[in-house]
């Protein structure tokens, strides 16, 4: 089995706590060959977990994209990076694995369509939560139809930020507390679900949202809430409130409501799925929480070396993040929000070769 040379631009807490402890059930499928972090302190600590020679140890990703012999790269990056640092390693002609969301902008995620073909690389955004268990086992459920056609779901997160602040959490991260980009915290938080809701019950329609202002600076709002009409038919509602503490349990969670039952999901990390049916049955479903980091990368490597096709290449991860910025368009302008084609934003050359990738046969 070939080792794909991974490198690592950031060795922040994502690659500590998220990426890292997947990749050590993969060390048959990745070798991590070199780190680059502009903080000395944290590049010394990644480097020093995994017994790499400080002569492998980068403050400047562009030396090590030089020097090292790579196949792939990871980057665990501040969002209004992603998009500069991915452009930079496809340039060095490097496969990539890029954090969500791809970019801090609409215009730079559209811009990110563009690599893998323009550069020849190989691209995924890393959207665990396409990748998780349970999102996955939602999905089935509905395509099988166990509750009869899905007619709506609700969605509702809660997440108390100014608490997580104080914490050892992703919260803590200044970037994070004072965004310079669009949305800030549900930008961030959000494209998550997102990805989820897309993912389960295909293309959004038309959206229509309201937010509560607040002058914190993570987040425009206390909490959005959004309707989407999906071109299936089926009505979504979600509420994100950054500010909360949703007290009474069980959570209201993710509830799909079908003309013959009901799917329940309290949250991602409770482990089990409730299945409830008209006719007075039930039915638990257990999953693993957070295997997505894991099935991503395992994902990855099956495209590398041609056994699968990537889940989640730009153009998903754009579709994701663009379903955000429709949401905050909604809020400001007061207005339901047409979904336009993600056509819309590929260049006429990027056009031509989606058409003719689409007319060739398929291999049997």
């Amino acid at each position: 089995m070939k080792k794909l040379k991974m490198a690592v631009i950031g060795t922040g807490m994502a690659w500590d706590r998220l990426h890292f402890p997947a990749l050590q059930e993969l060390q048959e499928q990745y070798e991590v060959v070199a780190l680059a972090n502009p903080t000395q302190e944290k590049l010394t600590e990644a480097g020093q977990k995994l017994a790499l020679d400080t002569k492998h140890l980068y403050n400047d990703y562009h030396e090590m994209l030089k020097k090292e012999k790579i196949d792939v790269v990871n980057i665990a990056v501040p969002i209004s990076m992603n998009y500069k640092v991915s452009l930079d390693v496809a340039k060095a002609g490097k496969n990539l694995i890029c954090e969500k969301p791809l970019a801090a902008t609409l215009e730079e995620a559209a811009k990110f369509i563009e690599i893998p073909q323009k550069y020849g690389v190989q691209v995924m955004i890393a959207e665990n939560y396409r990748y998780n268990e349970e999102i996955n086992m939602i999905k089935q459920l509905v395509e099988e139809n166990k509750i009869g056609n899905v007619l709506y779901f609700i969605q509702h997160k809660t997440v108390n930020f100014p608490e997580e602040m104080k914490k050892d959490t992703f919260a803590a991260k200044e970037w994070r507390q004072y965004p310079d980009f669009p949305g800030g915290i549900f930008l961030d938080a959000a494209v998550h679900d997102m990805a989820a809701i897309r993912y389960i019950f295909g293309g959004i329609d038309k959206i229509s949202a309201f937010g509560q202002p607040q002058e914190d600076q993570f987040s425009p709002y206390t909490s959005i809430h959004s309707q989407f009409l999906f071109r299936n038919g089926i009505i979504g509602h979600f509420i994100h409130w950054m500010k909360g503490q949703e007290s009474q349990k069980p959570a209201i969670g993710l509830r799909i409501f079908g003309t013959e039952g009901m799917i329940y999901l309290e949250d991602k990390n409770c482990g089990c799925i409730n299945v409830f049916y008209n006719n007075g049955q039930h039915e638990l479903i257990s999953f693993t929480p957070e295997r997505g980091y894991y099935n991503e990368f395992l994902n990855y490597y099956n495209a590398i070396v041609g056994k699968e096709k990537i889940q989640v290449p730009p153009m998903v991860g754009f579709g994701d993040t663009k379903t955000i910025f429709d949401i905050l368009k909604s809020i400001k302008s007061q207005q339901i929000i047409q979904v336009e084609s993600l056509d819309t934003y590929l260049t006429q050359e990027s056009l031509e070769s989606k058409k003719n990738r689409s007319k060739k046969p398929s291999s049997k």
